[in-house]
């Protein structure tokens, strides 16, 4: 790579060179509950290094120091994802096969790939990252590819505020997501996969590391693995520091050392995609679900959930919550079931409104806190099931103040490929900001705020510009008195 390349790569990254247990986190959650730590919050607005998720938002305000563990739980009617973390202790290889770890991959390893894509297209599965894609098409269609090289990648890059669902799997779990990965492997037809880490979490890495070099002694990856020939190899790469790679053509960008920007689509990685290759990218959580429906059966997990939300989600609660944690629930209840039953509320005072997958989702106002908790559901009302960070916000938080906070981080972490997110994101940041500080603003602000919101609908290169104007939208929809007020 030239000199002029290396530097255009390393001046997308903030975080390469920078020691995270150090910093202090900036990101949603900790905005809506800086009163709880203002001092902390402070820190972090005084740091040069801008951080804004470090999978702690059961603690927010957030710090890289915090050891703090929080609540984990299954509140689901089976336990799918959380239930070895739960109630046993599988950071060992040892402890991880005593209670049937790895007999789902040597159980696929005498299937054959068609009928493994079989059993995750009866399961009903979606991708869990945010998109809600179904998991079995995305298999068959890397499967379908005819190429003597291909990859799977495990996107552990969980970027969303408010999100911990993938650290805490990565840090408890690891062998899970190395066997899934391994069973996706054999079924796609890859050679070798890459775990995909964010930087902000450094403990995640070095449990996966450690869990690695584990499977590898033990013959869970590498050549011929469990005495059959199939061959793979997995290994561990950290980001810099970019919430855009959670995106998985500008995540594909970055393992390649490649500037990390959006890749225009089609073609699509599963056709195209690492190095040219077909390529299966899915996020933990997702590939979390694997084992047990190898073990279980599609149709299993298909029993769970209801309509197109099959199987159970985890979802991770912020602060305010008087019970903030890791809990996974059934698809189907309420999102009030959620905030109440499971969350207990909040401590501060009433809500406002939450943000589920966010920021880059619309915000539930109170009223339709009813709505069931499931893909379809949710998009009707303008918001989403996401990634499953639930980040609940109470009267203290402005309408103005969280539009200012929201499109400030999209516009720090737009990948400036394309120009209404580029441009467009600063615009609105810069004009909220003007309202918080009581400055002028101009007298058309309105109906131009209001074009520009639609241009990151509807001509945006992906769902980052997209998701903020979702996010825009839901709020001129429902608190749309106060978001007038902004313009007067």
């Amino acid at each position: 790579m030239a000199y002029g390349e290396q530097r255009s790569v390393n001046s997308f990254y903030h975080l390469k060179d920078i020691d995270i247990k150090k910093t202090y986190c900036r990101c949603l959650a900790c905005f809506v509950a800086k009163k709880l730590n203002p001092n902390c919050y402070n820190k972090a607005l005084q740091e040069k290094a801008i951080v804004y998720n470090l999978g702690r938002a059961y603690c927010a305000p957030e710090s890289g120091a915090d050891k703090e563990r929080p609540a984990i739980a299954i509140k689901s009617k089976f336990g799918v994802v959380l239930d070895r973390i739960v109630n046993s202790n599988v950071k060992a290889l040892k402890s991880y096969c005593a209670i049937g770890g790895f007999t789902a991959l040597n159980k696929t390893l005498l299937m054959k790939p068609r009928n493994v894509i079989a059993e995750i297209e009866s399961s009903g599965l979606r991708g869990r990252g945010g998109a809600g894609f179904f998991t079995g098409k995305k298999w068959l269609s890397v499967f379908s590819q005819a190429s003597e090289k291909k990859f799977v990648i495990v996107n552990a890059d969980e970027g969303d505020p408010g999100a911990y669902i993938d650290r805490l799997i990565l840090e408890e779990d690891p062998f899970c997501i190395i066997e899934a990965a391994t069973i996706a492997a054999y079924t796609v037809g890859a050679q070798m996969g890459i775990i995909y880490v964010r930087k902000e979490y450094p403990e995640a890495q070095e449990v996966l590391q450690r869990a690695i070099e584990e499977a590898y002694a033990a013959g869970f990856l590498g050549k011929n693995i469990l005495s059959k020939s199939f061959d793979f190899d997995l290994n561990l790469l950290s980001g810099h520091g970019s919430y855009l790679c959670g995106e998985e053509t500008s995540l594909l960008n970055a393992i390649e050392a490649r500037r990390p920007e959006v890749r225009a689509r089609p073609p699509y990685p599963s056709e195209h995609g690492l190095f040219d290759a077909p390529t299966l990218v899915n996020n933990v959580e997702t590939l979390a679900n694997i084992p047990w429906i190898i073990n279980n059966g599609g149709q299993a997990f298909y029993a769970l959930g209801f309509a197109k939300s099959r199987g159970t989600k985890c979802v991770s609660l912020n602060s305010l919550f008087n019970r903030p944690g890791l809990y996974e629930v059934d698809f189907g209840i309420s999102v009030r079931q959620i905030l109440e039953d499971i969350g207990g509320g909040l401590r501060t005072s009433e809500p406002k409104g939450v943000i589920i997958g966010g920021p880059l989702a619309g915000v539930i106002p109170p009223n339709l806190f009813d709505t069931t908790f499931g893909f379809e559901e949710l998009t009707a009302i303008g918001a989403s099931v996401g990634h499953g960070g639930v980040i609940a916000f109470d009267q203290s938080s402005s309408i103005a103040e969280l539009l200012h906070h929201v499109f400030l981080f999209g516009a720090f972490e737009s990948c400036g490929k394309c120009t209404p997110c580029r441009l467009g994101t600063r615009e609105i940041e810069e004009h909220f900001r003007k309202i918080i500080n009581k400055e002028a603003i101009a007298k058309d602000s309105y109906k131009k705020i209001g074009c520009i919101i639609d241009a990151l609908k509807y001509t945006s290169l992906c769902a980052h510009g997209s998701g903020l104007a979702d996010f825009a939208l839901s709020i001129m929809r429902y608190y749309a008195e106060e978001y007038k007020k902004c313009f007067e």
